[in-house]
């Protein structure tokens, strides 16, 4: 593992500041978490959860919340996580409230958290999106990823988008070995 400058812990877009998640962030979260397709998640989980991105920011990635300008509450998150790649190449990721979708915040957050973690000396950067998830291609597309391969797992096809400028040839660590 390399050795990468931090992602700074408040990033702004023109609508809302980024920031790490909080432990007064967890009745929101639960609700992010509903709106998934998994098994639900209760106020202990949430706050497990947030501890454990509390130490991926500790590490320089992790979430950072959508919070509007205005003082109204949390829109959603945007994330480099390791998930289905690695540390060196991490994911990039998006998750918004119902209310917040459309509109264009995943966009504009994913967008500034990209270039922040793309100028922390990493080469690429990973988006895991179902072939399904229409809303998410769209926001992959807006940000310059490209399909770079489809796998499967128990869940069905899962297209690996990445960042232009490298060899999308090129599998992320531990997929396909």
């Amino acid at each position: 593992m390399s050795t990468y400058a931090p992602i700074p812990l408040e990033l702004r877009t023109a609508r809302t500041v980024l920031t790490p998640e909080r432990q007064d962030d967890a009745p929101w979260l639960e609700r992010l978490f509903a709106t998934r397709d998994a098994p639900p998640v209760d106020a202990s989980e949430t706050l497990r959860r947030i501890r454990a991105m509390d130490e991926l920011v500790a590490r320089g990635i992790g979430a950072r919340v959508l919070r509007p300008l205005d003082g109204s509450p949390p829109l959603g998150d945007v994330a480099v996580i390791v998930g289905r790649a690695s540390f060196d190449e991490p994911e990039l990721a998006w998750e918004l409230l119902p209310e917040a979708r459309g509109q264009g915040y995943a966009t504009e957050a994913a967008a500034v958290l990209r270039d922040a973690a793309l100028a922390t000396g990493r080469q690429r950067l990973w988006a895991t999106i179902r072939p399904d998830n229409t809303a998410s291609r769209r926001v992959a597309v807006k940000l310059g990823l490209v399909v770079a391969r489809t796998t499967s797992d128990e869940r069905g096809p899962v297209e690996w988008w990445s960042t232009p400028g490298d060899d999308p040839a090129v599998e992320p660590y531990g997929v396909g070995r």
